[in-house]
């Protein structure tokens, strides 16, 4: 038995741990982090925790701007190396993009696999007006529309919000 929560505030250093396992501790130092300033999207940072409350899953938001327009940065996201494969992040995509589109959010941003990705519908072609901080490989970002036409005309340079 699995339980999707949300994220609370005694659950941070427990999340930062599952973060490191799956990414390793210099994981701070990629190009993401330098734009996940300040908290995360509140109400967007779930966990999955097992039957005996080990957090095996976790996911967060952040805002972020391309010029004016406003977009969810997805990451990071991480399933303990044990529980991988059993869908624990389709399941928290899945459930945060439903929450997202119901917050207001017309659009998400990721740098990440496209085969992976492109199954929740994030496609490289809406992201090609991206320019990301470096050192990031732009074939990897990739982007989602909420709402149709969302990403249309969006192009620049991704920064905090």
């Amino acid at each position: 038995m699995t339980r999707l929560l949300l994220e609370r505030a005694d659950d941070t250093y427990e999340v930062e741990l599952l973060y490191d396992l799956a990414f390793a501790p210099g994981r701070t130092a990629l190009s993401s982090y330098r734009l996940r300033s300040g908290p995360p999207v509140e109400g967007l940072s779930w966990m999955v925790r097992d039957e005996y409350d080990v957090l095996a899953a976790a996911i967060r938001y952040w805002p972020v701007r391309v010029g004016e327009a406003a977009a969810l940065l997805l990451g990071p996201i991480a399933v303990h190396p044990v529980r991988q494969g059993e869908g624990l992040g389709a399941l928290l995509i899945r459930h945060t993009l439903e929450l997202a589109s119901g917050l207001g959010w017309s659009r998400v941003i990721l740098v990440g696999d496209a085969p992976y990705y492109g199954r929740f519908g994030f496609r490289r072609d809406l992201a090609l007006g991206l320019e990301y901080p470096p050192p990031t490989n732009p074939e990897r970002l990739l982007a989602l529309e909420l709402e149709p036409g969302a990403m249309t005309g969006v192009a620049g340079l991704v920064e905090p919000a």
